[in-house]
């Protein structure tokens, strides 16, 4: 079976905002999905956490080393395209890109075996996992409405992050956090993720590490993106102190440079995001380094359907998961599929076990937040 084309796929009309001080519009061009064509007339699908352009000239690139290329082989396929761009943006655009394409390839190789990803990429050590409701912080009432809001949808654990946190002072930080577990209860998990990989991000290790202190104090179950992802030093002193875990890694891409963020034990939870890493063959490279190291993995996912399909998928092969990251509300996740994810009463998603990522894309409904996709034969 080999690749025949690929379809780039921007998304618009729907973009959630994604707390970046220059504001945010829904027609914002943030995530694209790859479509792959076999000779076979089966299809895979990829997502990249990247922009339509940014991803249609990075396939430009790709295509020739792609074409009429085996559609059965992710792994080996994906590292061409890794080894045959190394001065041309690793690490960047051309790396989102990659990490769209091996997703779909996954897709691919998943439905040609009748079996779901999660199999082929090592077994299934659990059927569900718990979703956490990832939202942004907002003043203390609109942030109260919001919470019930997504609890009234079934989540028991929610993420908090970015704006206006750790951006006035840390009265109202604490504020934030106060209002947040009483308006949610003491059985509802909670994460902060301050959002550190923001242009010009203000704070070092001290503000993080008393920040952390009264983080604790509100039960917190991890403490994210303290500080600017360039700043591993700071990270391996503020794990070393800090009362609650340490997580960080979105930014990261390809294996190579998450390794001295595990063998320096610079947090306690990694999240490599499998929309920008460089796909699902190198999450899982990246994932039983964690292990090795002893480090949790959580993805991480600001996604769409394909993006969420694939965490979920990573969350059944990982050893140790614990969450999945699901952006709400989000119409690239909630109305792409035909049939779109749901929580159970005990607020965990069902991982599923059809063949490749386990899900449909409803084309009409892609084609509505798709209306021009760029085609490669």
């Amino acid at each position: 079976m080999i690749i025949t084309g690929i379809d780039v796929c921007p998304l618009t009309g729907a973009t959630v905002d994604g707390g970046w001080p220059q504001g945010h519009e829904p027609q914002e061009d943030l995530h694209t999905l790859v479509v792959v064509h076999t000779d076979a007339d089966i299809i895979g699908y990829g997502s990249c956490f990247t922009s339509g352009k940014l991803v249609t000239g990075a396939v430009q690139l790709l295509w020739p080393l792609l074409k009429n290329e085996s559609a059965l082989e992710p792994e080996r396929v994906s590292e061409k395209l890794h080894q045959s761009t190394f001065w041309q943006g690793r690490g960047g655009t051309v790396t989102h890109a990659i990490s769209g394409i091996d997703i779909a390839l996954w897709d691919i190789m998943g439905k040609a075996c009748g079996q779901p990803v999660s199999r082929l990429l090592g077994g299934n050590y659990r059927d569900s996992i718990k979703p956490y409701g990832s939202i942004l912080f907002d003043e203390p009432d609109a942030l109260a409405r919001n919470l019930e809001s997504v609890v009234g949808r079934g989540f028991r654990a929610i993420k908090m992050g970015w704006r206006p946190f750790g951006r006035r002072d840390r009265a109202f930080d604490e504020m934030l956090v106060k209002t947040a577990r009483q308006a949610v209860g003491d059985d509802i998990d909670l994460m902060v993720d301050a959002g550190g990989s923001e242009q010009f991000w203000p704070h070092g290790t001290n503000w993080a590490r008393n920040t952390a202190s009264m983080l604790a104090d509100y039960n917190i179950v991890w403490f994210e993106e303290a500080l600017p992802p360039d700043d591993i030093g700071g990270f391996v002193e503020l794990t070393r102190t800090s009362p609650v875990p340490i997580s960080g890694g979105e930014v990261l891409t390809r294996r190579q440079s998450f390794l001295p963020w595990l063998k320096g034990r610079a947090v306690d939870i990694i999240q490599p995001d499998v929309t920008k890493c460089g796909g699902l063959s190198e999450f899982r490279r990246i994932s039983q380094m964690a292990q090795d190291h002893n480090i949790q993995v959580v993805p991480h996912g600001w996604n769409t359907a394909i993006g969420l399909a694939a965490d979920l998928q990573i969350s059944a092969f990982l050893p140790n998961a614990t969450y999945v990251e699901y952006l709400t509300p989000c119409a690239y996740i909630d109305e792409l599929t035909t049939d779109p994810f749901k929580l159970d009463n005990d607020g965990c998603l069902a991982i599923s076990q059809a063949p490749g990522l386990g899900i449909d894309i409803d084309e009409d409904r892609l084609n509505r937040f798709c209306p021009e996709r760029i085609e490669f034969r």
